[in-house]
C-alpha cells in the first residue's frame, strides 16, 4: 500500500473516532412495545428479529428458531419449535401497533417452518433481507444438526442461500420464492467466511455485510455489494479490501471485530453517519454501535451503549442477536433496537416467559 493510502486511512480513521468520542446518547428499555409480541397462543417467541420496510408501508418481521404452542399457568405449554416464521406490522407507535403472525401449518393444524431448502437438507434460520429491483430478498443461512457439549448449540453450519421473492406483498405462506445458492461462503473448523449477517441498500448497491472467523481471534466484518438491480447475479458481486473492491472474496478484508453472527448497519439522518448495532463479540450482554461516513468504513472504536439485565436473572441466561430497526424510529435523533435473551436450560426457557421474544431498546442521540 503506498504511504499517501496509509496517511489517509489513518486520518480517516482518527477523524471517526472523534465524531465517537463525542457523541452522547441515552438507553432505555422499552417494555410496551415488547408487549406487542407477547401473545400466549399461537406464536409465542422467536429469536432472529430482522426487519424490512415493505413498500405499502408494513413493517416485516423475519424470525428463526420459533416456539408455536401456548402459555399457561406462566409457563409454556404444548410448544413446537419450526425453525423461522415471520410477521407483519402495523405503525410504529406500540400503543396503536398491531402485529400479525405467519407459519405454515399442516392439514391437521401442525405449524411448520415458513421457509425450507430447497436440496432437502437441515434447516434455515432467517439472516438479514432487503428488498431490491421490486422483489424481497432473504438471506438463508442453512444448517444441520452436530455434536455439541451443550444441546442449544449443537448445530453447524453446512451452507447459505439467497431467497428471491416475486410477491413479497402477499402473506408470507403464500410467498412464490426461488432458492439460489451463495457460492463464496467458507466453512472450516479453523476459519470461516460467511455473508448476510446484515444487507443495506443506498445509492443503487446492496451492501452485503458478513463474517471472517478464524479460530483463535475476535470475529471480523466483511464486506460486499452488488447493483441493486443483479443481486442475484453472483458474477456481479465485489468484495471490499482495505483500499477498494475485488471480485476475489478472499481479498475481502477484515474492516472491524467484536463482531456477532447478526448485526445490523443503518443511516442515521441525526448524526449523517451509518450507524452498526452488534452485540460485543456474538453472546454478551454488551451490546456496542460504531460509526462511519461509509458502508464500508472506517470504523470508529466500539461503544458499550446498553448492558443486557437479562443475564442477572439466572447464571444460565445468555444475550445475543442485537441489531436496530430504522423503520421503527419515530424521531431523526433515535434508533429501535432489539436484542435476544435465552437460556442454556431448556426447563429455564419453558419456566420463565421473560426469555426469547424481541426485547427492545431504545436509543437516544442527544
Amino acid at each position: 500500500m503506498k504511504s499517501w493510502t496509509r496517511l489517509f486511512l489513518l486520518v480517516a480513521f482518527v477523524v471517526s473516532n472523534a465524531f465517537a468520542d463525542d457523541l452522547k446518547w441515552s438507553a432505555e428499555s422499552l417494555p410496551d412495545y415488547e408487549q406487542l409480541f407477547h401473545h400466549t397462543n399461537g406464536w409465542i417467541g422467536a429469536d432472529g428479529d430482522f426487519t424490512v420496510a415493505l413498500p405499502n408501508g408494513t413493517t416485516l418481521w423475519l424470525f428463526s428458531d420459533t416456539f408455536v404452542g401456548e402459555i399457561r399457568d406462566g409457563r409454556r405449554h404444548s410448544q413446537k419449535m419450526i425453525h423461522n416464521s415471520a410477521a407483519w406490522q402495523f405503525g410504529k407507535n406500540p400503543a396503536t401497533a398491531r402485529v400479525r403472525f405467519f407459519y405454515p401449518q399442516t392439514t391437521n393444524g401442525q405449524p411448520e417452518s415458513l421457509i425450507t431448502p430447497a436440496d432437502g437438507k437441515g434447516w434455515f434460520w432467517i439472516f438479514d433481507a432487503t428488498m431490491a429491483d421490486g422483489k424481497l430478498f432473504l438471506f438463508l443461512p442453512q444448517f444441520e444438526r452436530a455434536p455439541a457439549d451443550n444441546d442449544v448449540f449443537g448445530f453447524r453450519q453446512i451452507g447459505l442461500w439467497l431467497g428471491e421473492i416475486s410477491n413479497p406483498l402477499d402473506p408470507p405462506p403464500q410467498w412464490k420464492i426461488t432458492q439460489t445458492k451463495v457460492p463464496f461462503v467458507q466453512i472450516g473448523a479453523n476459519e470461516s467466511r460467511n455473508f448476510g449477517s446484515a444487507a443495506l441498500a443506498t445509492n443503487g448497491f446492496i451492501y452485503i455485510f458478513g463474517t471472517h472467523d478464524v479460530h483463535g481471534r475476535d470475529r471480523k466484518m466483511l464486506l460486499a455489494r452488488a447493483p441493486e438491480n443483479s443481486l442475484a447475479d453472483f458474477s456481479s458481486w465485489r468484495f471490499r479490501t482495505s483500499t477498494d473492491w475485488s471480485t476475489n472474496v478472499l481479498e475481502a478484508a477484515d474492516l472491524c471485530g467484536q463482531m456477532g453472527s447478526e448485526y445490523s448497519v443503518s443511516w442515521q439522518p441525526k448524526l449523517r453517519r451509518y450507524v452498526l448495532i452488534c452485540t460485543e463479540n456474538g453472546l454478551s450482554p454488551k451490546i456496542i454501535m460504531r460509526t462511519s461516513p461509509n458502508p464500508w468504513g472506517p470504523w470508529s472504536a466500539g461503544k458499550i451503549i446498553y448492558e443486557c439485565p437479562d443475564v442477572t436473572w439466572d447464571k444460565s441466561i445468555f444475550c445475543y442477536a442485537a441489531k436496530a430497526h430504522p423503520m421503527l424510529a419515530q424521531s431523526p435523533d433515535e434508533v429501535i433496537l432489539t436484542y435476544a435473551a435465552n437460556s442454556f436450560s431448556l426447563s429455564k426457557l419453558m419456566s420463565d416467559t421473560r426469555l426469547y421474544w424481541p426485547r427492545f431498546v431504545r436509543l437516544k442521540f442527544q
